[in-house]
């Protein structure tokens, strides 16, 4: 499960928005920028992608489509395989991790967290303020 330390402002801004979008929930839950959130939803619609298919689509330049894209493997959010190429070479197309896959990893990072918070709040009082 990928480690995630959301911002105590990205949850108040979560808790405030009504009906917060999946991207906003994404961003918050990981800990990742929007532009990574992005790079993930576009990943959905276009599986095996590489970097210069994702910068293209994305309007980004590649070298931070590669860094979203690294943060995303990190994560556990996207995997990346190499592809050998027939005039020599290789090159990388890299795959979203599956929604329904995706989700649960929201909730486990999500619990992780809120159990930390937990054992934070059950240690107040313990320790000098």
């Amino acid at each position: 499960m990928a480690e995630a330390d959301p911002s105590p402002e990205q949850f108040r801004q979560l808790m405030l928005d009504d009906e917060p979008s999946f991207e906003d929930v994404l961003t918050c839950v990981f800990d990742i920028q929007r532009h990574e959130s992005r790079t993930y939803l576009t990943l959905l619609a276009y599986p095996g992608s590489t970097v210069e298919e994702l910068a293209a689509e994305l309007e980004r330049d590649r070298s931070n489509v590669n860094r979203s894209l690294s943060t995303l493997r990190e994560k556990g959010l996207a995997t990346r395989e190499r592809r050998l190429l027939d005039g020599g070479g290789h090159v990388y197309q890299y795959s979203p991790t599956p929604l329904p896959e995706a989700r649960d990893l929201m909730h486990e990072t999500l619990d992780a967290w809120s159990e930390y918070v937990h054992d934070r709040i059950d240690e107040f009082g313990d320790e000098e303020l």
